[in-house]
């Protein structure tokens, strides 16, 4: 066995190595052939003509696509993470309730908004607060709410449940309730187990906004909208706009990769013996 086999994985030899280089090679150039191919799609079809992009060029623009398009969507997409972790919270720990009047009105809640997809959620939240422009960032809000609160409802009971079942034990025989437990045991560990998860979904959080041009709420979907319209230049738009959405969504990545270097910290590979083998190996 390998110095680098672990017990679940047997390190590949010579022959394997050699012939995953040639795949992924292989795989590298048919994904260049395909952007190739898409490139040049674009240039025959005339997108990549000065005129087309001359508007991002224009200061008038890129403010209107900076303040009204992307500060918008990171508001709407702020205040549905906010209340998302509020909701999860609420409903995860009543997932896990031993009273059955507290724990299957939570189930249903969860198991119904996160089945439902989040588009048809902001459609009936802009009904039903009132079919109007004036109510579709509202609408937008709280349909991702209610959508990633119940993702992360299942996120925070699997965190919890993550969590070694001897910690409750120790905390329930020192004499410690059960809010005791949960809060300043439980809770503060399933924490650290979730926030990669957590901060994954804030990222889809900010991208769902992009389905609120379907209830008329502004964000960068909207303001994008409006300029390829007016200068019949939606490829152009649309690169611009996901070139956005990939900008603040590596910053995301960073924040995500600076909160867990910050509260989990780096975690040492653990040294475990492999089944049949007097030698340590790692998973």
């Amino acid at each position: 066995m390998s110095k680098t086999a672990s017990i679940l994985f047997d390190a590949p030899g010579p022959r394997t190595v050699v012939r995953h280089r040639l795949y992924s090679v292989a795989a590298a150039l048919v994904v260049l052939v395909l952007v190739a191919w898409v490139l040049y799609r674009f240039g025959k079809a005339g997108q990549f003509e000065g005129e087309k992009w001359e508007v991002f060029t224009t200061p008038e623009y890129l403010s209107t696509l900076l303040v009204d398009g992307l500060l918008k969507t990171i508001q709407m997409a702020a205040f549905a993470v906010a209340g998302a972790v509020v909701f999860g919270f609420v409903f995860g720990i009543g997932k896990m309730s031993d009273h059955g009047f507290v724990r299957w009105p939570c189930w249903a809640v969860v198991e119904l908004f996160r089945a439902v997809p989040v588009l048809l959620m902001m459609v009936f939240s802009w009904y039903a607060i009132g079919p109007s422009t004036d109510n579709s960032f509202l609408a937008v809000v709280v349909a991702l709410t209610v959508y990633n609160g119940a993702v992360l409802a299942e996120v925070l009971r699997a965190g919890v449940l993550a969590v070694p079942r001897g910690q409750a034990e120790a905390a329930y025989a020192l004499g410690m309730r059960k809010s005791q437990v949960m809060l300043l045991i439980l809770m503060p560990q399933a924490v650290k187990i979730m926030l990669p998860a957590i901060i994954s979904q804030c990222i889809v959080a900010l991208k769902d906004t992009a389905l609120g041009q379907y209830v008329l709420a502004p964000g960068l979907t909207a303001v994008s909208k409006q300029i390829y319209l007016e200068f019949n230049n939606r490829v152009p738009t649309m690169l611009v706009v996901a070139l956005m959405y990939i900008g603040v969504n590596l910053l995301l990545t960073a924040l995500a990769t600076w909160l867990q270097r910050r509260y989990v910290g780096e975690k040492r590979v653990l040294q475990v013996s492999a089944a049949g083998t007097a030698d340590q190996t790692t998973i």
